[in-house]
């Protein structure tokens, strides 16, 4: 019987190489590997400053605390995400305000609902760039404009997204990424800010090591002697072995983009011929990461034995997301249903998509669901 795992890694001798050479240096916590890959992301999303961190989830906690985000304040952002980006809005003394999705095809915040929302207590907006797509950032940096609100942009899923040639991610005041085991460009845990702006940069960069005006590394190499500590800060810093491997996974991200791409085209061809299933975002076009593939079931299907059949011939599934207004820890927040973030939370479920998938892959994953169905 063959088998399609959810995700899968394109590591090969050259990570391995990389992790060896961080061995022999001597120095495993963030330095110069840290810098370089720091720079090189930088880089490749177009924004001035980038600036590692323990994880994505890290990371949004920092933006939100270095914009001065806190009790009071609101952010709105959509449920439809994993629990992290919520999270952190709570961990700085702010209200999460949930907002529904756009639409059964449009799984990213919907603007209108957003601008509906505001209230003089908002201070942000943190939309989520669901599975990479891309969410209207045209809409989001007007309202924005409107209100004097704060743009955190959660792109976990989008390291390798563009839209009208900026990359996602590097268009609000901050953006967020994440380089988990089973993102496009992964290190096993890890994350990274990026922001245009200077002042800012630097106050992250602060509070990612203990509110230190150095860091260790700089010491060692005899740029400083001593330090201050100038701010609550926290211990938030990513270490060489990840980053060497963030530099290499970065080198094979495009194509490993492209080849994802491939595999999800040939999903969209291939699940029109399927009654019960249908495939948001059929009709994106343009450079994306295309993080995940995810169907919207009959509302008759019942997902879990799906997913346990799919399961016995060899196919792994998994569902993106549950809502987080509708968990326990959040449910007291939920000001109103979200019906269209109810729907997908009931009748999601995602496909296996990664690089190393080739056509007979697909091919198998989707005539499986047919027979399951």
């Amino acid at each position: 019987m063959k088998t399609v795992n959810l995700s899968d890694l394109t590591f090969d001798a050259e990570e391995e190489r990389a992790v060896i050479e961080v061995l022999r240096s001597g120095w495993l916590s963030a330095g110069q590997v840290t810098q370089a890959f720091e720079n090189e992301f930088a880089e490749f999303v177009g924004a001035p400053h980038a600036i590692a961190t323990t994880n994505c989830t890290a990371a949004l906690h920092l933006a939100l605390l270095a914009l001065g985000v806190g009790a009071g304040d609101e952010v709105l952002v959509p449920s439809l995400t994993f629990v992290a980006t919520v999270n952190a809005i709570r961990y700085v003394g702010a209200t999460p305000v949930f907002v529904d999705i756009t639409s059964l095809d449009d799984w990213t915040i919907s603007t209108e609902a957003a601008r509906r929302q505001v209230t003089p207590r908002t201070r942000a907006i943190l939309p989520m760039h669901y599975a990479g797509f891309p969410c209207d950032m045209r809409a989001i940096e007007t309202i924005a404009a409107e209100h004097d609100l704060f743009v955190v942009e959660d792109a976990a899923h989008g390291p390798g997204s563009w839209v009208d040639d900026r990359h996602i991610g590097a268009i609000g005041d901050v953006g967020c990424f994440s380089f988990f085991a089973n993102k496009n460009l992964a290190t096993g845990e890890g994350g990274m800010l990026v922001t245009d702006d200077e002042d800012l940069a630097q106050k992250i960069r602060h509070l990612r090591s203990h509110g230190m005006t150095t860091m260790s590394w700089e010491r060692h190499k005899g740029h400083a002697y001593q330090y201050d500590v100038v701010a609550l800060g926290y211990n938030f810093r990513f270490d060489e072995i990840r980053a060497a491997l963030g530099r290499v996974q970065l080198r094979k991200l495009t194509a490993g983009n492209e080849a994802r791409a491939r595999a999800h085209a040939r999903y969209v061809e291939l699940l029109r011929g399927i009654a019960g299933v249908q495939a948001p975002f059929a009709e994106r076009r343009g450079r994306l990461s295309h993080h995940l593939c995810p169907i919207l079931l009959d509302e008759k299907i019942d997902r879990l034995e799906l997913m346990k059949r799919l399961r016995q011939n060899g196919v792994q599934s998994s569902v993106h997301y549950p809502p987080a207004h509708l968990m326990s820890i959040h449910r007291h927040l939920a000001t109103s249903p979200l019906p269209l973030t109810e729907t997908v939370g009931r009748r999601e479920l995602t496909l296996p998509l990664h690089p190393r998938m080739g056509s007979d892959d697909v091919e198998y994953v989707v005539e499986t669901l047919r027979t399951c169905l």
